[in-house]
């Protein structure tokens, strides 16, 4: 693990902010980057032929158990898929917005804190 990661969380801080981020997910107030650096988003999205309907049902199922960035989606997929993903939850004078860094398969390991 690298000693870098902040793992100094409660579960209760975890699930308030993950609530944060799936309110501004529920309200549309979010993005996936798809830029040139993140070609592993686009590329999982097109691979798996996820609608934004379908990413934002993968993003609601996240809980503080998969804190390490990580869920297992199953719902009406052959393959189950580990997957990584990453936020940044901004607040600005307008409210907050959440810019999902990493959706893509995950291809390292992960330490999950709460399980």
């Amino acid at each position: 693990m690298n000693r870098h990661y902040n793992r100094n969380y409660t579960w209760e801080q975890i699930a308030m902010v993950l609530a944060t981020i799936q309110d501004c997910i529920r309200e549309n107030r979010f993005i996936i980057s798809k830029n040139e650096n993140r070609r592993e988003n686009v590329d999982f999205i097109n691979e798996y032929n996820l609608s934004n309907r379908r990413q934002k049902e993968i993003l609601q199922k996240i809980n503080p158990e998969d804190f390490c960035h990580s869920l297992f989606n199953f719902d009406g997929i052959e393959e189950l898929v580990d997957i990584y993903t990453k936020f940044n939850l901004i607040d600005s004078d307008s409210g907050k917005r959440v810019v999902v860094i990493s959706f893509h398969k995950r291809n390292k390991a992960i330490n999950y804190l709460f399980r």
